[in-house]
């Protein structure tokens, strides 16, 4: 917690300083200063596509994974067994993801206008979904198998990944890895605003600290109510929290958790496809990516679609490798975080070494925390990358290999051929780079945007 609030800190100081749709490749192309502008804004702007694109797929399959466990709850056969070797299986998995797809990217065809609603209705939501699982399920714990001690609890451990103790104790972070990743968010929507130098940096911070908070309780939480080791391993369902409801609400209610958290888990992917919708469109606008022209355009309203559309189709592509291998799926998924953990270890490493003195018109100027911020940002940010590449699994063969590295890998040459073959004329010349400098550093009064999506927030 205390680690990803430093990150958030770091984001909202240079996200004040610069508000910009897409903004998290600017933040790093600024916070590299003008000579190595163009190649650090060319690398996190294909980092941050490429995991917030992924993130839609994953989002889809996680859904279906609450939907399909209630035929373990229920103890329904299926053709060929439940698990991923069964083809049939994984062609259910991949048309329920589908569906879900459909159903959260229309939300984003939706007027503007309704978007307040459709967040105001997905904060009750989740919160409704907290407040159940701190009144009733520990209530329903107790009537049932009981808690769990406060010595399992907090000095019980487990090595199940054939690793070393000490690194199978770091993998932990492999499991929180979801929420320590998608807090500048609120900062790829900084164009449509109102007062974004303020707001979008306080939305990051914001969204940092209920994360923590509310995570750490309803971790504890879990911990205290979660079954027997030895239980919950043996439980079959693709998400096991279905059965822990199950044998703790009873089966009936399990449903209706199920449905709080399948309504919960749609609203949220179809937000995550706002904020990265506007990054799409920013990266197309200034012409780093395929048809730009194209995506690049705001209908009407002022609103994306065309790159609403594009994650559509990329998400329902991606979701198409379920079918031949569940394997092939899950390391493409795996890899959508490590691109925004690199990102902001890579900003804040910029800003140290960089710019450490710039952005001093943000409304969250870190001052004299700035540089320790920073560093603490990159050592916490480069262990999160480490165990994020590491193997799963210990020995690593061809099954447990964890293939991020290498689409991590391949998606950073793609970045540096990008900057390579794009003329340095056409994407974030220099004197545009130091002109921003200059704003934020206070020798300028830096702009402000009116909360819409045109030609005149065009960051070059």
């Amino acid at each position: 917690m205390v680690f990803m609030f430093i990150t958030a800190a770091v984001l909202a100081e240079i996200c004040s300083a610069l508000p910009l749709s897409g903004s998290i490749y600017i933040w790093a192309a600024e916070s590299a200063g003008p000579k190595y502008a163009r190649f650090f804004g060319f690398l996190v702007a294909w980092w941050s596509t490429t995991a917030w694109m992924t993130f839609t797929a994953g989002n889809c399959q996680s859904t279906a994974n609450y939907i399909v466990s209630q035929l373990a709850v229920w103890e329904i056969d299926f053709p060929g067994g439940v698990g991923n070797e069964n083809v049939k299986w994984r062609a259910m998995i991949w048309a329920i993801s589908e569906g879900l797809l459909v159903v959260s990217i229309a939300i984003n065809y939706l007027p503007p206008r309704w978007y307040s609603h459709v967040f105001k209705f997905t904060m009750a939501l989740m919160m409704l979904d907290f407040f159940l699982n701190v009144i009733w399920l520990p209530i329903a714990v107790h009537n049932t198998y009981g808690f769990r001690s406060a010595s399992d609890v907090f000095t019980q451990t487990y090595n199940g990944t054939g690793a070393p103790a000490g690194w199978n104790w770091i993998l932990s972070f492999l499991f929180t890895a979801g929420t320590l990743t998608g807090f500048d968010a609120s900062g790829h929507i900084a164009e449509e605003t109102k007062n974004a130098s303020v707001v979008a940096g306080r939305g990051i911070l914001y969204s940092a600290f209920a994360t923590g908070i509310l995570g750490f309780a309803t971790t504890i939480l879990f911990l205290f109510c979660t079954p027997p080791l030895d239980q919950v391993f043996a439980l079959d369902a693709p998400q096991p929290f279905v059965q822990i409801y199950a044998l703790s609400l009873g089966k009936g209610p399990s449903i209706f958790m199920t449905v709080i958290a399948t309504l919960g888990m749609i609203m949220n992917t179809s937000i995550a496809v706002v904020a990265s919708s506007r990054l799409v469109f920013a990266v197309a606008r200034d012409g780093v990516l395929p048809l730009s022209g194209w995506i690049g355009r705001v209908d009407s309203s002022g609103q994306p679609k065309n790159a609403v559309t594009v994650i559509f189709v990329f998400a329902a592509f991606l979701l198409c490798s379920i079918l031949p291998s569940q394997v092939a799926f899950t390391s493409l998924v795996s890899a959508g975080g490590i691109p925004t953990i690199a990102a902001y270890g890579l900003i804040a490493m910029l800003r140290l070494f960089m710019t450490p003195d710039s952005f001093k018109t943000s409304h969250f100027y870190l001052g004299k925390f700035r540089k320790p911020f920073y560093l603490a940002a990159v050592l916490f940010n480069g262990l999160v990358f480490a165990v994020m590449i590491s193997p799963f699994y210990f020995p690593v063969d061809a099954e447990s290999f964890n293939f991020a590295c290498v689409i991590f890998g391949a998606v950073t040459i793609f970045a540096i051929m990008s900057w390579y073959f794009t003329p340095a004329s056409s994407w974030l010349r220099q004197e545009q780079v130091e002109q921003a400098l200059r704003n934020t550093s206070g020798d300028a009064a830096p702009v402000e945007h009116d909360g819409s999506l045109g030609d005149h927030d065009d960051p070059k």
